[in-house]
């Protein structure tokens, strides 16, 4: 009914042969998922600043930088320009969004041992919860 293989399966002929293109550890995975979900957030971050200035935000951008750029081994993360809109709706999406990247961040942080990564993560996530505080009081 069914036609025999004829040709050597590719899994087998993989096994033994050693590869031409470096395999990154889970380490390097990690760092990278961490990496990419702490610029997701400053990048969030930065809309807020524009629309929402404040020091608490400006210390939380620097840091967020210093650690993107400590796990990309040096290089500066890429920043959203300020430009200032006012839309109320907007900044609680954004805090939702923050809220749910840095609890992404954490969760990485939390599996690879970075306490650094991992406290300010669980920082800002505290910040986005109580800036959604009152706005979910008031629709009550």
């Amino acid at each position: 009914m069914y036609e025999p293989i004829r040709t050597k399966s590719v899994h087998s002929t993989m096994a033994g042969a050693t590869s031409d293109f470096p395999h990154r550890s889970r380490e390097e995975e990690l760092d990278i998922q961490l990496a990419g979900h702490l610029a997701a957030l400053l990048a969030v971050t930065d809309e807020l600043r524009a629309l929402t200035p404040s020091t608490d935000l400006d210390t939380a951008a620097e840091r967020l930088a210093e650690q993107v750029a400590r796990l990309r081994g040096g290089g500066a993360p890429a920043r959203a320009t300020l430009t200032a809109v006012t839309a109320e709706p907007r900044v609680a999406d954004l805090h939702q969004r923050a809220h749910a990247v840095a609890g992404r961040a954490l969760l990485v942080a939390a599996s690879r041992a970075d306490t650094a990564a991992a406290i300010l993560a669980a920082e800002r996530m505290d910040a986005h919860a109580a800036a959604l505080e009152p706005r979910e009081l008031a629709a009550h």
